[in-house]
């Protein structure tokens, strides 16, 4: 006849032999939770590892583990030739008594702080939840196209670098050196710079990267110029740090310093925000002539350039124009970039590029930050750039993502012909469809919504001049941009008819 121990064990252990957590992980965790919840008492003796492997169905090398797993946290205590005992992990502070509430309400967390503190409009959430089978966004990389054998294979390796290890006792600085040659040397042969490890920082996303160089450079009701449309982060960003915001007309060649020229004058600008690779979100290229004048304005008026380069890595037509960072010759420009797009996004990586003292100052913040940093991803990335795997993944994932571009825009000429307007992007994830009679987008999103296709609001862009959406196609193969599309134009039809 079984020990109550025993019977007990039996009845609330479960043992489920299909899931990646080992055997003897689920069963730790479950006897620890019993002796939490009171079940098994302080002394009690626990079956020997022969019974526990009898009773569960599993190896005793399993039971073995188990019990050493239990023994390793504190729940039992295993004694030579007398078997293993359950142990009460000891109370360490006394529960605070409280008078004028009754017991349990004592030990309820509150709901509010009893403290006011500063709420932030600019942060509200935008996230919008759908059960729609098919989301929209403004143009990411698809997560089906990461090497996931690959990358496992990459991860494994770089952890084992015995290196690694001494680096985490070391000062950052010292300990991504190495990154940072790599990732000079990476965008000087990709992007035309002549940078050394000194002109770089890395951090976790580009977000990040602009988060710090606005508080470097922003304070409060700075003048910061940015597109006419331009982009929800980067301006909730600069709002945040204090700054006044002023749109600039845009145009098919990009921003319009003709116009920043003429309504502003020396030292009134603290900074200009720009994508001069692809304009976001209209994906218009700032050309060459408007760039050099944008430089030169920015020498005379003192104010420092930010040059988002958000998708670089994608270009379809041949080359795309080098930064504009890489023709200042003056210091004004701050250049922000993606890393590693054709992986999964917790690996991939932000940087800022700019002269060595802006970099020192930035590189003091980060620390604040994110003092560690994540030395396995470094590591891993520092190898895949010595080793050309990630100017490979980038080439075979850009045929992709140009067949996919191709497809999308076949698709818009078939279902929308005469109610659309787009130019079809050299590069990039997104394009930016505009429909000849304005709709209300709104409406659309929400008819959309019902035929299973989301349109979040971020990359819905309508006022008096302008009706239009960034639609991301890279996530999307070419049978779902066929659907995405026939949704959008049966949507369309139905706000039209109720016109």
């Amino acid at each position: 006849m079984n020990s109550p121990v025993d019977q007990l064990l039996q009845q609330l252990i479960k043992v489920d032999k299909t899931l990646v957590q080992p055997l003897y992980v689920q069963v730790a965790q479950q006897i620890s939770n019993a002796i939490q919840r009171g079940y098994l008492s302080k002394g009690s003796k626990l079956p020997g590892t022969r019974g526990l492997s009898n009773l569960l169905h599993i190896h005793r090398n399993t039971a073995v583990a188990i019990y050493d797993e239990l023994a390793s946290q504190g729940w039992v205590e295993i004694i030579a030739n007398k078997g293993t005992f359950v142990l009460e992990p000891e109370r360490t502070k006394l529960k605070i008594k409280a008078t004028t509430q009754h017991v349990d309400q004592a030990y309820s967390y509150p709901k509010q702080t009893g403290f006011p503190f500063q709420h932030s409009f600019h942060l509200a959430s935008t996230i919008q939840n759908t059960k729609a089978d098919i989301i929209i966004n403004d143009g990411q990389p698809d997560l089906r196209l990461h090497p996931v054998y690959q990358f496992t294979r990459w991860y494994s390796a770089a952890m084992k670098r015995k290196p690694l290890i001494s680096k985490w006792s070391r000062t950052s600085d010292l300990s991504s050196s190495h990154f940072k040659i790599q990732l000079s040397n990476y965008l000087n042969a990709t992007r035309g710079f002549h940078i050394e490890p000194h002109n770089v920082l890395s951090t976790r996303s580009s977000e990040m990267s602009l988060y710090i160089v606005a508080q470097l450079l922003i304070k409060q009701d700075d003048v910061v110029l940015v597109g006419q449309l331009s982009r929800y982060t980067s301006n909730t960003i600069f709002q945040e740090a204090g700054a006044k915001i002023i749109t600039i007309p845009t145009d098919n060649e990009g921003l319009n310093i003709d116009y920043i020229e003429k309504h502003f004058i020396k030292n009134s600008i603290r900074c200009v925000y720009v994508s001069a690779n692809r304009d976001y979100p209209t994906t218009n290229t700032l050309s060459a002539e408007r760039r050099l004048q944008l430089l030169q304005l920015a020498k005379t008026y003192g104010f420092a350039i930010i040059e988002d380069d958000y998708d670089y890595d994608f270009q379809y037509e041949g080359s795309g124009m080098l930064p504009m960072a890489t023709a200042d010759t003056n210091g004004m420009v701050i250049y922000l970039g993606k890393m590693g797009q054709s992986l999964f996004p917790s690996f991939q990586t932000g940087f800022v590029v700019a002269p060595k003292n802006l970099i020192s100052e930035a590189h003091n913040y980060l620390n604040l930050l994110d003092e560690q940093g994540d030395l396995i991803q470094e590591q891993m990335l520092s190898e895949l750039i010595s080793e050309g795997e990630i100017y490979r993944l980038l080439k075979k994932n850009s045929v992709i993502y140009r067949t996919r571009r191709d497809a999308f825009c076949n698709d818009l000429k078939i279902y929308f012909k005469d109610l659309l307007i787009w130019n079809k992007p050299s590069g990039g994830l997104a394009v930016w469809i505009q429909f000849i009679k304005p709709v209300s987008l709104g409406k659309l999103a929400a008819e959309a919504e019902k035929l299973g296709l989301f349109l979040p609001k971020t990359i819905l862009y309508q006022d008096r001049d302008t009706c239009g959406i960034r639609f991301g196609f890279g996530h999307l193969n070419e049978t779902e941009i066929q659907t995405a599309v026939i949704k959008l134009r049966t949507a369309y039809d139905v706000i039209r008819d109720l016109a």
